[in-house]
């Protein structure tokens, strides 16, 4: 189990104990301090890139899905990736995030387009992106170019798969080396989604019940 899950567990047993003897309002219990757990990531990563696809019509869905443009995470996640931009940095790149956090609301609209469990988490068994562990990405120059890969971002089909290998050269070694740092620096990729990482024991940490404003 991650700290930061470890410390969640321990802070809800005492908000339930201290709510039973009436120490924690009832508007502070819950998700209002499981939320408090997420932070900007771009406040611990300054120079990371964030283009957050739902939060415009750019998507697959071609509607906006959440409305709110930071790219929030649990910390422990935002610090480790802080660790991947800044070894990417000394190779001339950087990262281009797509999603993070994600409300449960936005899980249920993408089952509805998508009830396949390869592509999209089923929200009865609460969604990666809904625990703030789970981070969408890419590569890019240090001017801001994304570089070459085997698909484009939410591409349904085996191209987005890690071992698909029909895509050039380039696109294979580009893939293989965004998932080694990712995989160096505590993450873990998603077989079929090349651009999907999970920060190593998100099954440990709840789903947060909490839309951004």
């Amino acid at each position: 189990m991650t700290p930061t899950c470890q410390l969640r567990k321990w802070i809800g047993f005492w908000t339930i104990l201290m709510a039973l003897i009436g120490l924690v309002p009832t508007h502070l219990q819950g998700k209002e301090l499981a939320a408090s757990e997420l932070v900007d990531i771009q406040s611990f990563v300054p120079n990371i890139q964030v283009d957050l696809k739902y939060a415009t019509t750019d998507n697959f869905t071609g509607q906006i899905v959440y409305n709110f443009h930071c790219c929030l995470l649990l910390k422990e996640a935002a610090l480790r990736l802080r660790d991947v931009q800044t070894e990417l940095e000394t190779a001339g790149l950087g990262l281009k995030v797509w999603d993070g956090f994600r409300p449960v609301a936005a899980q249920w609209k993408f089952w509805e387009l998508v009830p396949d469990e390869r592509y999209v988490s089923d929200p009865r068994k609460g969604g990666r992106h809904t625990r703030g562990t789970a981070v969408d990405l890419t590569l890019i120059t240090k001017d801001g170019q994304e570089l070459v890969m085997p698909s484009e971002f939410d591409d349904f089909s085996e191209k987005a798969h890690q071992d698909y290998m029909g895509a050039s050269d380039e696109a294979v070694r580009n893939r293989e080396f965004l998932r080694e740092v990712m995989e160096r620096h505590g993450f873990i990729g998603l077989p079929t989604e090349w651009w999907h990482f999970d920060l190593i024991g998100w099954q440990n940490c709840p789903p947060i019940d909490f839309t951004p404003q």
